[in-house]
């Protein structure tokens, strides 16, 4: 009997080779997912997305499909904001820490690592090289649009700030994306693209926060499976940008761990 939850991810023996191919038959044994919905009514998403996840021994595997007449992606630099445009989202809860990848139609990858400050003490598991906070890319962050009036310096989370290390690269990350159409060129439309992630389980130490590496039959970890859409209408930006996730959040706000989606590992 497992915990209540919203995609169950199914054990496999293969090796999968991340080429940015979803139509493998390797994922044909996964449970693709519904519809991804708009993050805070919960209303079928503008286009669809979906996304599917395998695990093995080794390796944590997340495919995404997204639906998109025009395929667009300018930032080419790594950890370039690549959702100031259109990108899909993976987000990993670990209680006391929490990762973001962020990949764009031109594999662009974006990556932060992020510390709630309560937790950054003296002696605590954090205090490592890796996690210096006077590096120059270390940063505080308070959350998404709400740093006004009284939340101006905490933001809104029960929590509080986190540290945002925008310096950190996940060990061993591989991505690799397909464009089903022409990126770039909107005389033409597309259908859409594709995205494979993987992931070792080694790399995810912390994020585990004492759960077993792989993952015994039956846990749960939060994560956060998303899209963000850059949408013209009549010559202007719409801000902010739709969002679409496998569960809704019912806020404009992606860094709420409590929020996320509750994927169940099984055997």
């Amino acid at each position: 009997m497992v915990d209540k939850h919203d995609y169950a991810a199914k054990k496999i023996k293969e090796t999968i080779v991340v080429d940015g191919n979803t139509q493998k038959p390797i994922w044909q044994q996964a449970a693709w997912s519904m519809r991804f919905v708009d993050m805070v009514t919960g209303q079928p998403g503008m286009y669809n997305t979906q996304t599917a996840l395998l695990w093995n021994e080794e390796q944590l595997y997340i495919a995404f499909y997204a639906e998109e007449p025009f395929v667009e992606a300018y930032q080419t630099e790594r950890d370039s904001i690549v959702f100031l445009e259109n990108d899909l989202e993976v987000f990993i809860d670990g209680g006391d820490c929490y990762y973001e990848l962020e990949v764009n139609a031109a594999n662009t990858v974006y990556e932060v690592f992020f510390i709630w400050k309560d937790a950054y003490t003296k002696g605590s598991k954090f205090i490592v090289p890796q996690f210096d906070v006077h590096h120059p890319q270390a940063y505080t962050f308070g959350g998404d649009y709400d740093r006004s009036g009284a939340s101006f310096w905490k933001g809104t989370h029960p929590r509080g700030i986190r540290w945002a290390f925008t310096n950190f690269g996940m060990p061993g990350l591989q991505t690799a994306v397909q464009v089903d159409g022409k990126i770039n060129d909107n005389t033409l439309i597309d259908k859409g693209w594709s995205l494979e992630i993987a992931i070792p389980w080694q790399s995810l130490q912390l994020l585990a926060n004492g759960r077993s590496i792989p993952p015994a039959h039956g846990d749960v970890w939060n994560l956060f499976l998303g899209r963000f859409q850059k949408l013209m209408v009549g010559g202007k930006e719409v801000s902010p940008h739709p969002a679409m996730a496998l569960s809704s959040h019912g806020i404009y706000d992606t860094h709420l761990p409590d929020k996320w989606s509750k994927v169940v590992f099984e055997e």
